[in-house]
């Protein structure tokens, strides 16, 4: 899954170097939190986690106060829906919005599609069982207030499945069921954590040509430059070898 994920990731980060561009999505997901679980973060698991995310994307204190309050607002009514797709070559694609106007956001994907030969949306359920549901937890190796071993044995009472090093940073894999349960052992073992969210990562990944995935490429980029897509999902795994 640390290839996939690292891949997804870094790709991800290339298109959303713009703040003009990630903001939005994170605003969103800040404002449905506090629609659905109040504005306060101490008593809001899912703001809390929201916020964190903002700020690992340093979204300024202002932004993130505005998309709270516009919890209570006209402009605070989304809705939470995913959409699924294929493309040329396997490629199977889960696409996760929250939009005030559903309509607007599958027409937008539909065209998206539409300009891509070979690839169209399908009916939802059709592709979500080819990706599994997981919690995922980064944070930084130096922040750690005790050993990564110590860490590992304390959290699988909370949940944790897989632990994963990646540079200087760690990744911690659970049950999708178990997210709060984990976010709750972050906070009792005092581990400050960078993001936090939950991932759908593909049950049989697969590798793709440099040209495949150029090709594919710019069907992603269209969808993930949408304001309305706040996850996007592949069963790509990497670049094979030439």
């Amino acid at each position: 899954m640390g290839r996939a994920f690292e891949y997804r990731r870094a790709a991800k980060e290339k298109r959303w170097d713009k703040m003009s561009k990630i903001f939005p999505k994170l605003a969103k997901a800040i404002t449905l939190a506090a629609k659905e679980g109040g504005g306060d973060p101490a008593s809001n698991a899912k703001l809390r986690t929201a916020i964190l995310n903002a700020k690992a994307q340093n979204m300024p204190k202002d932004n993130i106060e505005a998309a709270i309050k516009r919890a209570n607002s006209k402009e605070g009514h989304l809705v939470e829906v995913n959409y699924e797709g294929k493309a040329n070559h396997g490629v199977l694609l889960f696409m996760e919005c929250m939009t005030d106007n559903p309509t607007r956001t599958v027409a937008n994907l539909k065209s998206y599609f539409n300009k891509t030969p070979g690839a169209s949306m399908v009916p939802n359920g059709s592709l979500e069982f080819m990706f599994g549901r997981k919690s995922v937890f980064e944070g930084l190796l130096a922040n750690l207030p005790l050993s990564l071993e110590d860490m590992e044995l304390a959290l699988i009472d909370y949940g944790l499945e897989s632990l994963e090093i990646i540079d200087q940073s760690f990744l911690v894999l659970g049950d999708y069921q178990n997210f709060k349960q984990l976010q709750e052992g972050f906070e009792s073992l005092q581990i400050p954590i960078q993001k936090a969210c939950l991932q759908r990562i593909p049950t049989s990944p697969i590798s793709l040509s440099q040209q495949a995935l150029a090709e594919i490429e710019k069907l992603l980029d269209r969808i993930e430059e949408d304001e309305d897509v706040i996850a996007l999902y592949s069963n790509i795994e990497g670049v094979e070898a030439t």
